[in-house]
Formats: C-alpha cells, structure tokens, sequence
C-alpha cells in the first residue's frame, strides 16, 4: 500500500530559469522557492550543488546553512536531500589525482554542512558527461569514493548514486562497496528513455533505493510532461509495494521557462497516479 507518500521539488523548479539553465541552483533568489513549496502543499526540496560558483552555495558554509535553516523554519520546508551536480564536472572517477583531491574535499564539507540541516541523502550523478565510461572507471570510483563513505557513516547521511548503468552492472558496483551508507537514486525518466526494465531494476538494487526523481521521458530521448513518455508508471508502483518505499518523491519534472502552471499540472497527475495505485 502506498499512502501519505511526502512530495518535494528539485531545487528551481517553481522559479524562473536561472541564467536560461534547466537545472541550476538560483543564486540569489532560491529563498523565494520555500514560500511557493509550502504553497503547493510540498514537504520538501533537494538543494542543488551547482560546478560553478559552488563556493557561493549556502551549502557550502556555516552563514548558507544557517539561512537554510530560516527558510525551513518560516515556511514548514525542510530539505531532505541535495542534488550535488558538481560532480559531474569533477568526478570521483577522474584520472586527475588534483581533482579527486577536490571532489573529496568539497564531499567532506557538503557532509559536515548536510548534518546540520538534516538531510539524509547526497545525489551524486554519474550520468552524461559524468558516466562511467570504462571498468577502470568504476574501479576508481570504488576506490576514491571510501573516504567519503566514511565520513557518510559517521553522520548517517546517504551517498545516493545515480547512474545510467544497466541493472547487472549497477548492482556489481554496488556489491563492490557493502556500505549501507551508499544508496540509489532512481530517475523513472531516465530509465525509460535508456530502455531498462523496471522490474528488473528493482530486483537488482530496489532494497537500496533512498531516493526517486520524478519525471518522463521517450525511449532515446528528452523530457516530456507527465504521462506523455514511455515510464511504465503502473509497474513503478507495483515495484514500490515490493521494496516498501518509504521515502520523498522528488519531482524533477518537464519544465519550461517560468515553471509554475506546468508544475502544478504534473503535480496533480502524480498525485492522482499515487491514489490510482493506492490498493
């Protein structure tokens, strides 16, 4: 049974575009974004952790968290979680040692500074520009990874890997690093548009699922609004019931310049899809 499920919005989706951006951290006006989650009877937004300026993100240090925290507390919003797509252009894969060196640094400070606001779960995407191209890849991903896993078990924070691995491969990887403190994201639309199976996927690493991106998308292609791709939604929740999913959905879906009415729209059909699969 899925009930009372919590719904959250990715960082900027109920804002006007920043710099033209589809996915980007707002400096300068993310406060505003509180309001209009409380507004729409959200719980929460994962914090995005932008490559540029990333040093200017509230994230990134005691002043930013402490106003994080002021927005939570005026508007009910807390943030569950952080998108940290500053790893997609330094990654923990990289043959550069001088950036493995970065990219542990600026996870240690991310975990410190996460603890403070309670968030419970790290996105780090290795899709796009960040996938993991090659076993040599992965294996120093493995390795560079640990220190940071480390510090994730000392302050019980989730490092949330999304990948666009097919479900064999993602669950070796996965085998290879027994910490319970490295997780999964699922992103319904892009394992729709990379053509996997849900139910295999969730039978490969369903059990280690800690947080879900929604959106849709084509086979081969981009987003689309809600019910308009290919995500076989029905088999989603029917996967969900299996592995008792108890977390946030975080919506990540189609958007346009502005963000609002389309949000809303796909709002309501994700709720309705929630009630329809409720039994």
């Amino acid at each position: 049974m899925i009930y009372n499920h919590e719904i959250g919005v990715m960082q900027g989706r109920l804002l006007p575009k920043y710099q033209g951006r589809y996915q980007a951290h707002p400096v300068g006006y993310w406060e505003k974004e509180f309001f209009l989650a409380n507004k729409f009877g959200l719980s929460c937004i994962e914090f995005i952790l932008d490559f540029n300026l990333y040093l200017e993100n509230p994230l990134m240090s005691s002043k930013g968290t402490d106003k994080i925290l002021k927005c939570v507390h005026e508007n009910d919003i807390y943030v569950k979680s952080v998108c940290a797509d500053y790893f997609m252009h330094h990654t923990f894969h990289d043959i550069d040692l001088d950036i493995i060196k970065k990219c542990k640094n600026v996870m240690s400070t991310l975990i410190k500074n996460c603890k403070v606001l309670d968030v419970t779960d790290i996105v780090v995407p290795c899709v796009d520009s960040s996938a993991f191209k090659n076993n040599n890849d992965i294996k120093r991903f493995i390795t560079n990874i640990q220190s940071s896993l480390d510090l994730a078990e000392q302050k019980n924070i989730n490092i949330s890997l999304e990948t666009d691995l097919n479900p064999t491969l993602f669950s070796q990887l996965l085998s290879e690093i027994p910490s319970k403190r490295l997780t999964v994201n699922y992103d319904t639309g892009n394992s729709a548009s990379l053509g996997y199976n849900i139910v295999e996927e969730f039978d490969s690493y369903g059990d280690r699922i800690s947080d879900i991106h929604i959106k849709d998308r084509k086979l081969n292609g981009g987003s689309v609004e809600l019910g308009k791709g290919d995500v076989d939604f029905y088999s989603f929740f029917k996967c969900l019931q299996k592995i008792d999913y108890k977390h946030p959905f975080i919506m990540q879906a189609y958007r346009d310049n502005e963000g609002l009415k389309v949000f809303e729209s796909q709002l309501n059909y994700f709720k309705s899809l929630i009630k329809n699969n409720s039994n």
